[in-house]
């Protein structure tokens, strides 16, 4: 049996498609990162800077009707915690992506 760590957010704003595009478009310089106007998908390989993790974690940005909700999927508290502190260091340009991305993390055991 192993375990997930994941964190989520959502931020209530009416630019919701243009921050999840910023964010996006931002790490797709070096990361693998697939996004439309309404979702986005970004994968932070195992093994990168951060360190050497169990698995690829993902950051998941969808558009919702009242803003931008952000999902982080990590193999490890450490992944995680890492992956929440890059987030917030982002530079879009934009302070609410920036309180998008102080989220809450939770640990949870797959069945």
């Amino acid at each position: 049996m192993s375990a997930s760590f994941s964190a989520r957010g959502v931020f209530v704003t009416p630019n919701g498609s243009k921050y999840l595009q910023q964010l996006c478009k931002h790490w797709a310089y070096n990361l693998s990162v697939t996004f439309d106007e309404h979702r986005g998908e970004i994968v932070f390989p195992r093994e990168g800077r951060g360190g050497n993790w169990p698995a690829d974690a993902k950051v998941v940005l969808e558009l919702t009707e009242t803003g931008l909700a952000c999902k982080i999927e990590a193999s490890a508290e450490g992944q995680l915690e890492g992956l929440k502190g890059a987030l917030a260091r982002t530079s879009t340009g934009s302070r609410s992506v920036k309180h998008l991305c102080q989220l809450n993390g939770r640990r949870q055991h797959d069945a």
